[in-house]
């Protein structure tokens, strides 16, 4: 099972001032890496660089930012062309998401994802096969059993 990491999930691995996000987010960044599960796009890597340097407070230093995106890299990031362009405009015909959450889902989907782990979409939505998981409404544990349900 592949999943797709949006920029929230890894914004909140670094992110302190929440710990039970950071905890929670910590647990699903191990099950990414130890499965090799992983995927994003260069879109969430663009976003994380941007959050963790500017928006977060304190921020990262930039050489942590961008040794993580490095990092991330080898999770085949997606690259935003114009054929997940084209994708996002049918999603977005068809939903009522912003343009980059069609982005997002467009990319999960070039990237062969089952599930899109998220905060910013409805948990259990399905996209043509792609199923929204809020990473912190359920426990890596619990993925199972919800992808059952």
């Amino acid at each position: 099972m592949l999943l797709f990491a949006d920029t929230n999930l890894l914004v909140y691995a670094r992110d302190a001032t929440d710990p039970l996000k950071q905890a929670r987010a910590h647990e699903w960044m191990d099950l990414l890496w130890r499965g090799g599960q992983g995927r994003v796009s260069t879109q969430v890597l663009h976003e994380y660089y941007v959050t963790v340097t500017r928006k977060l407070k304190p921020s990262l230093k930039r050489d942590d930012a961008r040794a993580d995106v490095r990092d991330l890299s080898a999770w085949n990031p997606v690259r935003l062309d114009t054929e997940i362009l084209e994708a996002a405009w049918v999603i977005e015909g068809r939903s009522k998401i912003s343009f980059w959450d069609c982005l997002i889902v467009a990319a999960a989907h070039a990237s062969h994802c089952d599930v899109l782990l998220t905060e910013d979409l409805q948990h259990g939505s399905d996209f043509d096969g792609l199923t929204v998981v809020d990473p912190f409404q359920i426990s890596v544990g619990d993925l199972a059993a919800h992808m059952n349900e």
